[in-house]
């Protein structure tokens, strides 16, 4: 007789042996035979329970390297996860309805357990093709010892043998994958809330370990913390490839109003450093405000990175553009401390702020432009388009209307300081 059970290619291919078509009169009486030859099989095969566990167990380790481990790990209790399938499969034979729910809250049982041990679906699926293929060849070798003649009548139920197998196999499959799914949301989960920790400064140091393998960046690493923010919606991967090159180690973070990349700046020579010099500068995307803080040692100082991010993003301007907190430190100074710039930009500039909006904005304009030129009233006009007399003229009225002089360093400061104000406090 060939030998029953087959290597996992044969078991894939799910061969069931078909019997002919007969006459209603003959299918009822060769059932009721095939049935108590199935019966008395099955109850012998109970009998001897373990030892079928035994062959089970021995074919999983000669045949799938997964279950070699697992067997080599708590041989136990994988001896006893098989006996206990085993005896659920072998009493559905006898009692296919009484025995079928307890059946199928093990094979459930089963697939969720080896889904949270990472084992793979593959190897699971071998396994119980296996203990179906393992349970026929004992139902034949136990009907060819008992009965041999009787050996024939098991056609007739190898069909419902193996939707059995099939079932099961479906059923752990589906138990696997829902497990599968519920590991990654926790895990994701678990990253969501440990990113959030270490942005917000509230995360402890003795989940920096875990936090850095849910991430996949390293604890100790020199870091940026890039802030997203308007333009298409921040979580788009336009937005987030405009904010940090491609190549680069990042987590991203969605946050309730910007979303946060945590970077690991030396990772790559095209990330957004704001002390490298020579670092290139993203892709504008329209109406996309980006900020990008200065770096910090280590992710246990993300929080601060953090910080500097979100100061470089209050300095973008409201029509979009990407700052870098290093090369604007006066603006991140006047939006460190809001109120202290309001205040300076209402004792500098009151008295411009207070004239006809038409003629404020010129005399404001002028000054702006002329600081942005380096104090050179020639290119300042061309800018404007208008002579440098006309450059001179105006800000000499600056200077009557403030009472300061633009000759005068400290006054030119705090002209700077009052107009970055002003630009970056959307006043």
């Amino acid at each position: 007789m060939q030998h029953a059970v087959r290597s996992r290619a044969a078991i894939r291919t799910g061969l069931t042996p078909v019997p002919r078509p007969r006459t209603p009169g003959v299918t009822s009486l060769i059932d009721a035979d095939a049935l108590r030859v199935l019966h008395r099989a099955a109850r012998a095969l109970l009998d001897d329970l373990p030892d079928l566990t035994d062959r089970l167990t021995a074919l999983l380790r000669e045949q799938e390297p997964a279950y070699r481990a697992a067997l080599a790990k708590d041989p136990t209790a994988t001896w006893q996860e098989a006996h206990r399938s085993l005896r659920h499969s072998v009493a559905s034979l006898l009692d296919p309805r009484g025995a079928r729910d307890a059946a199928r809250r093990c094979s459930w049982r089963i697939g969720a357990a080896r889904a949270e041990q990472g084992l793979p679906l593959d190897a699971l699926l071998h396994a119980f093709r296996l203990g179906g293929s393992l349970v026929w060849q004992r139902l034949v070798e136990e009907t060819s010892r008992a009965a041999p003649e009787d050996v024939r009548l098991l056609v007739h139920v190898a069909a419902d043998v193996w939707n059995f197998v099939d079932e099961h196999c479906t059923l752990v499959a589906d138990a696997y994958r829902q497990t599968e799914w519920q590991i990654g949301r926790r895990r994701e989960n678990r990253a969501r809330l440990l990113a959030a920790g270490l942005l917000d400064g509230t995360g402890r140091i003795a989940d920096l370990p875990e936090a850095a393998r849910a991430l996949g960046l390293p604890e100790q690493g020199r870091y940026a913390v890039v802030a997203v923010t308007g333009g298409p919606p921040a979580r788009s991967a336009a937005a987030r490839a405009a904010a940090v090159p491609a190549g680069s180690r990042v987590h991203w973070h969605a946050g309730a109003e910007a979303d946060y990349g945590i970077v690991l700046v030396d990772a790559h020579e095209g990330l957004p450093d704001p002390h490298e010099p020579g670092a290139a500068p993203p892709v504008p995307v329209p109406g996309l405000r980006i900020g990008v803080g200065s770096p910090v040692d280590g992710l246990a100082d993300v929080g601060e990175a953090r910080r500097l991010a979100d100061t470089a993003l209050a300095i973008c301007p409201a029509a979009g553009g990407t700052v870098r907190l290093a090369d604007q430190l006066p603006a991140a100074l006047v939006v460190s401390s809001p109120e202290l710039g309001r205040a300076l930009a209402d004792k500098v500039l009151g008295p411009l702020l207070r004239l006809e909006p038409a003629d404020r904005e010129v005399l404001l304009d002028t000054l702006t432009t002329w600081l942005d030129c380096d104090g050179s009233a020639q290119r300042a006009g061309e800018r404007l388009y208008c002579h440098r007399n006309t450059v001179l003229n105006r800000l000499r009225r600056c200077e009557q209307l403030t009472g300061r002089s633009l000759a005068r360093p400290a006054d030119v400061v705090e002209f700077t300081l009052a107009l970055t104000a002003r630009r970056v406090l959307h006043d």
